[in-house]
């Protein structure tokens, strides 16, 4: 019987203590309730959106150019005779690459060359024409001044037979002579007169001589000015040709290395009438010193300024630190179809490590400094679709979604144009997504 008490009693412990154990366990709903409300409560860190005060960058695509780089064609048409430079070679300027044959042009200036001796030849005859006409003036100024000594002398026998007639015919008429001496005097006065016509005829007839070969005279010096004119002409023809000659010879416009060549020993080549038509027989580039181009958006454009400092990094060196430049020129318009301004930078290249075509980033140091809304680059999410956003926290640490606009990024702040005002908080870096409404927990900084 006492077996049977112990065993019901035992049986009765055992059904209190379950009965106390369920008392004492909570409701499955509540215990639920509970762990998601812990669950929906993270604990955050957040920081605060700051006005700060930063040198503006602006980071680009960048290329590298020859500073100088020429396409030589020619300008006359022959047959290449020699080549005396290839690619690769390095050459001074002025330097002869090429050679081109033009056995045509060769006998137009013989031609011409006979022409100018002829033409010399004629000259040299107008000249003799000039000193015989000379001689024939002079020959008729010594006629005429022999005349005219003729005619001063015939003048004066006339005037002393006037005098004698005059003093005869008073002595007559006084009755002292008679009359047959006058007869005399009047016949000697008149042989006087008909000579001194006679000798002014012959004065007359002596400045028409030299008048005569005076004309002869002009006219020689004309002839021979116009052989020296046609001379003239001739030589600026042959210089013209001389000219065109020297193109024969291809010659380096500058200093520079030989990048490309499109002409073999004998290839024809042909006039080039218009720039830039055809292929060019060499391509010629300056390399000590080089320049970079980078293509600034629109929206940079305005704040780029000669002298801004540029750093420069290239995928072919990347063990190496970064170029330094500065910006040496802008275009000061915008690319109609890429809404881009170009910017270049002078860079020294005596080593020729830089290579025109090489690809690299180009970070531009504006010279404007602004106060931005920046926010560490960690803060910031992104959709799918790559729009930018933050987890806005408010005072009572709900969160709220924010979408943003991007503005400058130096890679470890991003400058925030809209969507957030100064001393709003977000949440910093973390690893879970929040929706509209979720409550955090701020942790303390």
């Amino acid at each position: 019987m006492n077996h049977r008490l112990n065993r019901c009693f035992a049986r009765v412990s055992v059904l209190g203590v379950l009965i106390g154990l369920a008392g004492c366990s909570p409701d499955p709903e509540s215990v639920a309730k509970k762990n998601a409300a812990a669950l929906r409560v993270t604990p955050v860190k957040t920081v605060a959106v700051a006005p700060t005060e930063v040198q503006r960058t602006t980071l680009q695509p960048a290329s590298v150019h020859a500073y100088y780089r020429a396409e030589l064609r020619a300008k006359i048409s022959g047959f290449v005779r020699e080549l005396k430079a290839d690619i690769g070679d390095y050459v001074e300027a002025g330097a002869e690459l090429a050679t081109i044959d033009v056995p045509e042009m060769q006998k137009q200036r013989e031609v011409i060359e006979a022409r100018i001796q002829r033409l010399v030849a004629e000259e040299q005859r107008a000249q003799a024409g000039i000193d015989l006409a000379s001689a024939r003036v002079r020959a008729s100024e010594a006629q005429l001044a022999e005349a005219k000594s003729k005619l001063s002398s015939a003048e004066a026998s006339l005037a002393a037979s006037s005098a004698e007639f005059n003093r005869t015919e008073d002595l007559v008429q006084r009755g002292s002579l008679q009359n047959r001496m006058l007869d005399e005097v009047r016949l000697k006065r008149d042989s006087e007169l008909a000579s001194k016509e006679a000798v002014t005829s012959s004065v007359q007839s002596a400045e028409a001589e030299v008048a005569v070969a005076q004309s002869q005279v002009a006219s020689a010096k004309a002839d021979r000015d116009a052989a020296r004119a046609e001379t003239e002409i001739t030589r600026r023809q042959l210089d013209e040709l001389d000219v065109l000659l020297s193109y024969a010879v291809i010659r380096a416009p500058f200093a520079g290395v030989i990048t490309d060549r499109f002409v073999q020993p004998g290839d024809l080549v042909r006039e080039s009438s218009e720039v830039g038509s055809g292929k060019p027989l060499f391509v010629l580039s300056q390399i000590d010193k080089v320049r970079v181009r980078i293509p600034v958006p629109e929206s940079d454009a305005s704040l780029v300024n000669p002298g801004d400092e540029v750093t420069l990094t290239f995928p072919s060196f990347t063990a190496e630190a970064p170029i330094t430049a500065s910006v040496t020129r802008r275009s000061g318009s915008l690319d109609p179809s890429t809404r881009t301004m170009m910017v270049e930078a002078e860079i020294a290249n005596p080593d020729g490590k830089l290579l025109p075509g090489m690809f690299g980033q180009a970070s531009i140091h504006l010279a404007t400094k602004a106060a931005a809304n920046m926010l560490p680059a960690r803060a910031i999410r992104f959709e799918e679709s790559g729009n930018a956003y933050v987890y806005v926290v408010g005072q009572d640490e709900t969160v709220s979604i924010a979408p943003i606009t991007m503005g400058m990024d130096d890679g470890n702040s991003i400058e925030v144009l809209s969507g957030v005002e100064a001393g709003q908080r977000v949440i910093d870096a973390h690893l879970s997504r929040f929706t509209n409404g979720q409550k955090v927990s701020v942790l303390a900084n």
